[in-house]
């Protein structure tokens, strides 16, 4: 996870929102990135996306993703979550919630399987470790979206403050 933190910190010196994730397997690295959604102008450039299409990539294919482990700074929104769980990722493991769009729970409950939620079809025994360095990485999205403010950029709803 501390990989992760200085990848977030790469987008944040880039000006993107500070996520940063790496794609691990057998205790090697496949990918790494962060958020590249102002860079590539697409709004699906985010961390999660861009280290599970690399991984993907490195690996020749997606089937052995099961045994492997994406490390991301924040909960992953409903969009990644939503990939992590169609690629079959074995584990995620996220640093700070998402209240506003986390799909761990925070804002919906796409990666748990709580009480009454059925399991996803593809993806039943994901296992999820949460708030792993929630708080550095909280802390650098907090003060990623105060200089933003500051600077008087374009308005930006923050993900975690």
């Amino acid at each position: 996870m501390r990989e992760a933190l200085v990848l977030a910190q790469q987008a944040c010196r880039a000006g993107e929102v500070p996520v940063g994730a790496l794609l691990v397997l057998n205790g090697a690295v496949l990918a790494s990135a962060h958020n590249q959604c102002d860079a590539q102008h697409d709004p699906t450039a985010h961390a999660e996306l861009l280290c599970l299409r690399a991984g993907c990539a490195a690996l020749g294919g997606w089937q052995a993703l099961r045994e492997a482990t994406l490390y991301v700074t924040l909960e992953p929104c409903a969009m990644c979550a939503g990939a992590l769980l169609q690629a079959r990722v074995g584990t995620v493991v996220w640093g700070a919630p998402n209240e506003l769009l986390g799909a761990d729970g925070s804002w919906v409950s796409l990666l748990s399987s709580g009480e009454g939620a059925r399991p996803h079809a593809f993806s039943p025994r994901v296992t999820v470790r949460r708030g792993v360095l929630a708080e550095e990485s909280a802390g650098l999205m907090r003060a990623f979206f105060r200089a933003r403010r500051a600077e008087g950029t374009r308005p930006i709803r923050a993900a975690a403050t």
